[in-house]
Formats: structure tokens, C-alpha cells, sequence
């Protein structure tokens, strides 16, 4: 084998362009879907709604488009505008999500069709992550928060368990389930092995768990949540990379630092890092955030890449 095929070969995956959405309700419950089992991503796990930007499906949209269509397709979930003016039956939502996911449809058209816009602008931006360079598939994912009180939903799934059948081109199931679960919740189902979830979902679900505290979404809360939108943290750019820690080692776990952490151009005794025990198929059955600083003031901001979005 020649260098220059060993350089090829060993050449990072380029991150495709994805964008997810959190979707929080009333009850300060936050819409996971649970991803099939046998799916070639993010098999097995519960993650927020969201998939890679489809040039057929949102050529000349943007990322916020491309987040409510993956979560209408996957969770029957339709984020539209107040302004808008009409509304689907669940029969006409159920068709279009499966002509749309199978690509026999624009969900422009349908939005078109039926007199709806997208509440793009009630998508507050939430961190960017972009998978580790060892990973084969890697994306460049823009997270967005949204709460239902901003929203009109389209549908009337807004809390508790809905079961999905949604057809894939290969006649599988992509997300077997979906509900709405409170972060806290969500983190000790994690810590008691019920449920896996990646690092980027873990560090989210922990950073809302702090805010959106009780039973009842406040406007308070909602307020601090745009807080951090608009500030450093809606800012950040995430990109994961190993660091040692034999104390961690010792104990069977992995160590991935973030920018900000003392090994990742943070001051001496920053810690941004997460401890992770990967199991099959790379899903984390255990994670542990490191975090000694105040997202709201204490973000050092030098040591993040400038914030850009994914190239379409």
C-alpha cells in the first residue's frame, strides 16, 4: 500500500450537516424518540428528534427546516407558525409523514397545501456537536430547543407515550417509540441502565434538568433557557476528544474532553469533560459530566472554534 492510500484511507469521515430538535411541553417534559434497535445510527438509544439536511426535502431551507420536518416525520410532531391557517386532519398528517419520509412528497408541498408555516423562529439554538474524528459516520449536528407555549403544534401529541410505525425504504422501523419524558426522569432511567443515550443528549438532558425544575413550564424558565440561547452556550461548538485519566481508566471508564476543559484550552482546573462506558454497538450505558463552572457567566469563549454552521 502506497502513503498516499494510507493518508486516504486513514482521512476522517466529513460530518454530514443534521439538525435536531428538543421539544419541551407544559409539563417541562422533554420529547425523546427510541430509536430502533437495528438502525445503522444511533441504534438502540433515545435521542431528540432530528436527521441529517436532505438537499430534495430542504434545498434552500436551512437547518430549522430540516429539524421540523425530521420531527414531524418522526414523532407526527408538526411545529407551524400562529399565523398559519389551516389544519390537517390526523389522517392527512399520518399519509403525509410516510409520502414524506419516503420521499414521495415535499414537505414544503404539503405545508404549501395546506396553508402552513414552519415556527422556524421558535427554534432557539442549542449547541452544535461534531462526532469525534474516530467515529466512521460523523455529523455536524445543530441542536435547537423549543417549548410548546411558543408553538403551534399541528398535532395533538404533546405528553406522554405515543407508539410509531414509521416505514423506512427498507421496510424497517427507524424510531420504534416516542414520548415525553421529564430530564430528570430521563437521567435516572439512564443511571439505572433502562434507557442509553449519547454524550450530547446526556449533556443537554443535564444542563435542562438544572433549569426546567417541577411539574409546570414556567415563563421564568423559559426566560433562563433563551438566556442561554443567546449567549455563550447557544454558541458553543462541541467537538469531542480522548483524554487520559487513569483515575477514570482505572474504574472502566472513557474520558472525553470539551473545549473549555483544562486539556482543551480552558483555564488550570477547568473541568468540561464527560466519563462514558460504551457498550454494544457504541451506545453509553454509563456517563458522567464533568462541569465545574457557570454556563451562564463562565463559558470561556477562547477556547471554542468560532461558531459556524454545517456546510449544506
Amino acid at each position: 500500500m502506497s502513503s498516499s492510500e494510507s493518508k486516504q484511507r486513514a482521512a476522517p469521515a466529513i460530518p454530514r450537516p443534521s439538525a435536531t430538535v428538543i421539544v419541551v411541553n407544559s409539563r417541562n417534559e422533554i420529547l425523546l424518540v427510541h430509536r430502533n434497535p437495528k438502525s445503522t445510527s444511533f441504534a438502540g438509544a433515545h435521542v431528540f428528534p432530528g436527521g441529517n439536511y436532505d438537499k430534495k426535502q430542504d434545498d434552500g431551507q436551512g437547518l430549522p427546516f430540516t429539524a421540523i420536518r425530521e420531527l414531524f416525520e418522526e414523532s407526527g410532531l408538526l411545529l407551524v407558525h400562529p399565523s398559519s391557517t389551516g389544519t390537517p386532519s390526523d389522517a392527512e398528517l399520518d399519509s403525509a409523514r410516510e409520502d414524506i419520509h419516503a420521499q414521495r412528497r415535499l414537505f414544503r408541498d404539503f405545508l404549501s397545501q395546506h396553508g402552513l408555516k414552519p415556527n422556524v423562529e421558535a427554534l432557539l439554538p442549542f449547541t452544535q456537536w461534531i462526532t469525534p474524528v474516530t467515529v466512521p459516520k460523523r455529523f455536524h449536528t445543530q441542536f435547537y430547543v423549543t417549548f410548546l407555549a411558543d408553538a403551534r403544534p399541528g398535532s395533538r401529541f404533546s405528553s406522554g407515550d405515543k407508539q410509531e410505525r414509521l416505514p423506512t425504504p427498507d421496510g424497517g422501523q427507524e424510531v420504534i417509540a416516542a414520548r415525553f419524558v421529564h430530564p430528570a426522569r430521563a437521567l435516572a432511567e439512564c443511571a439505572a441502565e433502562r434507557i442509553a443515550l449519547f454524550p450530547p443528549q446526556f449533556y443537554l438532558l443535564r444542563t435542562l434538568a438544572d433549569v426546567l425544575t417541577g411539574a409546570q413550564n414556567t415563563a421564568q424558565q423559559r426566560a433562563r433557557v433563551r438566556t442561554l440561547s443567546a449567549g455563550a452556550f447557544g454558541r458553543m461548538v462541541v467537538n469531542p476528544r480522548p483524554a487520559r485519566d487513569p483515575e477514570a481508566e482505572a474504574a472502566g471508564f472513557r474520558v472525553l474532553a470539551y473545549e473549555g476543559d483544562e486539556t482543551r484550552g480552558g483555564s488550570p482546573g477547568r473541568r468540561h469533560r464527560c466519563r462514558v462506558k460504551f457498550g454494544a454497538g457504541g451506545v453509553a450505558n454509563s456517563i458522567m459530566l464533568e462541569r465545574n463552572f457557570d454556563i451562564f457567566s463562565e463559558i470561556e469563549e477562547a477556547a471554542f472554534a468560532e461558531s459556524k454552521p454545517a456546510k449544506l
